[in-house]
C-alpha cells in the first residue's frame, strides 16, 4: 500500500497521514509541502519505504544534505510507477 502526503508537518493532516502509514505498515510518498516531513529527525522509527519529489525538495529550498538517509528522491515518471504497481493508493491531503 502506499500513502501520498502532501501536507505539511505543522498540519493535522499530515500527521494523520504519516499516523496511518505506519498503522497500515504502508510506503509513503510525500509531495508539495509534506516533503518538509524528508528533513532529518523528522520521521523517526518509520518502518516503512519514503519517497519524495524531488522536485518539490527543489522548489522549496530543500537539498541532499537536509534530506533524511534512506529516503529514496524520485521524479514524477517514479511516483506514477509507484502507484500503478501498488494494489492500494490513499491520499491524504
Amino acid at each position: 500500500m502506499l500513502v501520498i502526503i502532501k501536507s505539511g508537518p505543522d498540519t493535522t493532516e499530515g500527521k494523520r497521514g504519516v499516523k496511518t502509514a505506519g498503522d497500515m505498515a504502508a510506503d509513503i510518498a510525500l509531495l508539495q509541502n509534506a516533503v518538509y516531513f524528508a528533513q532529518k529527525d523528522r520521521m523517526g522509527g518509520f518502518c516503512g519505504t519514503i519517497h519524495v519529489l524531488a522536485e518539490d525538495c527543489r522548489l522549496r529550498g530543500l537539498g541532499e544534505t537536509d534530506i533524511e538517509g534512506g529516503i529514496k528522491q524520485i521524479g514524477y515518471d517514479e511516483l506514477v510507477d509507484l502507484m500503478v504497481k501498488d494494489e492500494k493508493v490513499i491520499g491524504v491531503l
